[in-house]
Formats: structure tokens, C-alpha cells, sequence
């Protein structure tokens, strides 16, 4: 939550100091490259190899043997971060000076000079990689030794790092140009990454471990690289994927990327705090069940996870789209995020936000995939996601802009889901989603009574209060209290499943703090 909500301040200075111009955009559509290579090297991938690996080698081994193993990667990792760097950086600069000329490319004089911003920034900005790789690394062998403050703590250092050089360059007067303050802001990413990495190494060598580079080819590292590849490529298909929405965005205008990036993280924060929650604590629940073949408490515990991703994320998708308005000018409406921007926002945000749920939802079941060591499903369902988004964002950006970027990206998500969970259902009866269908009806229809409420709520406040920040602020807080309490009650009248589980937590409550308070 710390993470999620210090990475929205981020992005609310951003928008403050650069607004939803070309070099917002630029700086979003440069990130993205590091940050595509970190999650396919490092995140995921490596995490879910290194990990039980490490495991394994520290059950039949000692500290020492286990150690030597995290030295072998991160040495391995070091190397290949560092050549992808090289790499990127040599051909980011071969293609901006190619790029003089406009007419090689066929783009505009403005999207050209849009471009050559975005590589040049990717330039500073692409060694972020080595650090956060080998963050990752760390990271992961702190897990296997019960120390999880540190890894939690990471991507928290790199917002501060952020907050801190882009708050003093454009509010302490270290800079008074945009390009200036920019680079304030990358050099922030580097020092993030930097922490992001020194900080878990410490704590690792507090626990014994000593660093060295070792590029010694061992079995146990065969077998990290042997675990890795299924779930590269299908990190990859997904990468790509992401990739190029933003890069035809940053191609479209000069603000679809920084609108699209703000759309989604106000939707980051329903998905990263609950969604990513319930399906953690669901994975290594089915993941168990999987393995002793119990299919039946599989689906027990897979119908009770997708039933609270359903109760969380479609009233949070109600309340993003009918509040759409009021959340944006409280959150980004000031300095350089004027009236048009909030404007141009709104429904780009409100069209994100109809798609919370299907991505809370892949998020969970992906998870009953991988519990049932199947990989290849999730990458057919990524490939066809991938086609889809591609072939309609370019049919829908000419007649809606930003917006058919956003429908494009829902659509692509859907497929997805759909497609997921109908070959699902086709390896176990008992995950079929016809089992939470009468939930899902029950669910959708208190959204709904919420939407209503908050909607009357809401426009009876504009045409009573006067308008400001500070009213709309007010508005925010008076109206998603009665949000939930409408649909908490509709959901109680309608007897959802669950109801008699969370009466008996209720009453259990009542009974602790009576007896507190008697004491």
C-alpha cells in the first residue's frame, strides 16, 4: 500500500511539474523500455526459477553453498543487464541521429521531435535496469531467509528518490527549465534503482553472505535457466503487448501516454492493494491442493478467491467511472494539469476503469493455471490478447483518439479473460464460473445501487455546494462512505455467499471488544 500510494504522489507531482504534455509522455514512453526488460529478466521470471532452486540448495546444503549460488546469478545477471544496457543505449543513439532526417521514418516534424525526446531520456534512464535486476536477485534470497522487510521496502526507495530530486528541482529552485527538471526526475530513477539494490545487499550481508563475481556454469544454474524460459516467453508476449499501446499512444498525440499512464494508476491501486492480495494468498492455497490432487478443495478455494476479486473490483470500477471527474481534479488538477487535461481524462479514465475487473480477474486466474503447472494456455491467451489490442488500436485511435486506445486495451483484457477461463473450466468442472454466476448477478446488481447512490450524491452536490478542490475533496469522502455503506447493505439484502462468514467474524468482534471494554 506504502508502494502504490507513494507511487501515485509520484505521478501526481509529475502531472503537477509537466502537466499531459510531449515531455511527460516522453519520460512515460522511456521508462517503459527499462522497465520491459527488468520485468523479463529479473521479475517474475527469475524470481519464480530462483527461488525454489535457492530453496532446494539451502535444504540440502548450508548458507555457504546457498550464497555461492545467489553469487553465480547475480554475477550472470550483472553481465547480461549490462550488455542489454550497452546495447539499448548504442542503438537508441544510432537511431537518433539516423533520425535527423523526418522523411526516412515517414513521421511528422512534431512526432519525430516526440521520439528523439523519448530516446534521449531512454538514454539516461536505461541503466535503472542493472540496479533493479539484481535487486530482484537480492530480493529473492531475502525471501528464502524470512526477511521480507527489505524486498517490500523496494520499490518504496524509488519513489522517495523520485519525489525528493523532482521536489527539489521544481519547487527548491534547482532548476528552472522543463528539460532541466526532467533530467532531476531520471536522475531520481537512478538513484532509486540504485537503493533498490544496495539496501537489500546489506541486509544479505548482515546475514553472512559476502559477494563475489563467479560466472561458473552450474547445475543449479542450468536449471534456473531451464525454469525461466516458459515464463520469459510468455512475460514477453505480455510486455510487448503493453509496449506497443504506449508506443502507438506516443505516436497518436502528444498526450495519449501520459493520460493512459494515469488511468492506470488509479486503477493500480484497487488491483495492487486487494486484487494482487486475494490471489497471493490463493496461489500457494491451490497450488497445494494441486499437488495432493485435491481438485475439489482446488475449486473451493479457487470460487472463493474469484468471488472476492469480483465483490472488490467491480464497485471499485463503479465508483473510478461514476467519480471519475472529482478524482482527477483532486488528485492531478494543478500547476501544469489544467481544466483541458482533466477534461480530456475523464473518459479515458472512465473506459480504464470498466476493465478493472477482467484484469483483477486474469491476475487470479493465471494463478489456477500455474498452480496446475500449465503454461502453455496462459501464452496462447497472452498471443491473442496481443493481436487484438494491436488490430484495434490501430482501427479505433483515428475515430477516438486516446479513448480507442483505452477501448482497444479493455477489449484485448476480456478476450483474455474469457478465453482463460473457458479452458479452464475445461480441465475441471469445478472451476467453471457458472458456479459464482448467481453471485456475479447479486454483486453487479449492489454495484449498480451504488453507482446510483454516489451518482444522485454527486450531482446534487454540484448543483448545492460551491465548486473548488476542497469541496470536491469533501465530495469524495461524503460520497464514497455512503458508496459503501449502499453497497455493503444491498449486498447483505441480496444474501451473497459469504454473508453468514462474515457474520460470525462480526459477532466474534462484538465479543472481543465487549469483553475489552468490561476489562
Amino acid at each position: 500500500m506504502a508502494s502504490r500510494f507513494l507511487g501515485l504522489a509520484r505521478d501526481m507531482m509529475i502531472a503537477a511539474v509537466f502537466g499531459v504534455e510531449a515531455l511527460a509522455s516522453a519520460f512515460v514512453t522511456a521508462f517503459t523500455l527499462p522497465n520491459l526488460f527488468r520485468r523479463l529478466l529479473a521479475e517474475g521470471a527469475l524470481t519464480a526459477a530462483f527461488v525454489p532452486t535457492l530453496n532446494e540448495e539451502l535444504r540440502t546444503g548450508q548458507r555457504k553453498q546457498a550464497f555461492a549460488l545467489l553469487n553465480t546469478v547475480a554475477s550472470w545477471l550483472f553481465v547480461v543487464s549490462s550488455s542489454v544496457v550497452l546495447l539499448a543505449i548504442g542503438a537508441l543513439l544510432l537511431a537518433r541521429n539516423y533520425s535527423a532526417h523526418s522523411e526516412t521514418w515517414g513521421l511528422s516534424a512534431a512526432t519525430l521531435e516526440r521520439w528523439i525526446e523519448a530516446a534521449d531520456l531512454a538514454v539516461i534512464l536505461f541503466p535503472y535496469l542493472v540496479f533493479v535486476c539484481l535487486a530482484a536477485a537480492f530480493g529473492s534470497a531475502l525471501h528464502i531467509l524470512q526477511r521480507f522487510l527489505e524486498p517490500a521496502l523496494s520499490p518504496v526507495w524509488l519513489n522517495l528518490a523520485m519525489l525528493t530530486l523532482l521536489g527539489g528541482a521544481a519547487y527548491g529552485g534547482w532548476s528552472a527549465t522543463a528539460t532541466g527538471r526532467m533530467h532531476w526526475l531520471c536522475g531520481g530513477v537512478l538513484l532509486g534503482g540504485f537503493l533498490q539494490m544496495t539496501v537489500p545487499a546489506l541486509a544479505l550481508v548482515r546475514e553472512g553472505w559476502r559477494p563475489r563475481f563467479d560466472l561458473t556454469v552450474s547445475d543449479p544454474l542450468r536449471q534456473i535457466v531451464r525454469l525461466m524460459g516458459p515464463t520469459v516467453f510468455g512475460s514477453a508476449i505480455y510486455l510487448i503487448n503493453m509496449a506497443v499501446s504506449r508506443f502507438v499512444g506516443f505516436s497518436l498525440n502528444e498526450s495519449a501516454v501520459a493520460l493512459l499512464n494515469l488511468a492506470t494508476r488509479l486503477m493500480e491501486l484497487p488491483i495492487g492493494v486487494f486484487a494482487v492480495a486475494v490471489s497471493t494468498v490463493i496461489f500457494p492455497l491451490i497450488s497445494r491442493h494441486a499437488a495432493a490432487g485435491d481438485w475439489a478443495g482446488l475449486a473451493t478455494a479457487y470460487r472463493k478467491g474469484m468471488r472476492l476479486i469480483l465483490v472488490i473490483n467491480i464497485p471499485a470500477a463503479v465508483g473510478l467511472a461514476v467519480l471519475a471527474t472529482p478524482i482527477i481534479r483532486v488528485l492531478f488538477q494543478r500547476g501544469a494539469f489544467e481544466p483541458a487535461a482533466t477534461v480530456a481524462m475523464q473518459p479515458v479514465l472512465i473506459v480504464s476503469a470498466l476493465g478493472l475487473p477482467f484484469l483483477a480477474f486474469v491476475n487470479l486466474v493465471l494463478r489456477a493455471f500455474y498452480a496446475q503447472k500449465d503454461t502453455t494456455t496462459p501464452v496462447r491467451a497472452a498471443v491473442i490478447s496481443f493481436v487484438v489490442n494491436l488490430a484495434l488500436s490501430f482501427a479505433l485511435m483515428g475515430s477516438f483518439g486516446t479513448v480507442g486506445l483505452a477501448i482497444a486495451g479493455n477489449i484485448a483484457v476480456i478476450v483474455q479473460a474469457v478465453y482463460l477461463q473457458v479452458h479452464l473450466a475445461r480441465k475441471r468442472e469445478g472451476l467453471a464460473f457458472r458456479h459464482v454466476a448467481t453471485d456475479l448477478v447479486k454483486v453487479i446488481g449492489s454495484a449498480l445501487a451504488m453507482g446510483a447512490v454516489v451518482a444522485g450524491g454527486w450531482a446534487l452536490w454540484q448543483r448545492w455546494m460551491p465548486g473548488g478542490k476542497l469541496n470536491d475533496l469533501l465530495a469524495l469522502l461524503t460520497l464514497i462512505l455512503a458508496g459503501v455503506a449502499a453497497y455493503a447493505a444491498a449486498l447483505w439484502a441480496l444474501k451473497v455467499e459469504g454473508r453468514d462468514e462474515l457474520a460470525v467474524i462480526l459477532t466474534k468482534l462484538r465479543a472481543k471488544f465487549g469483553r475489552s471494554s468490561r476489562t
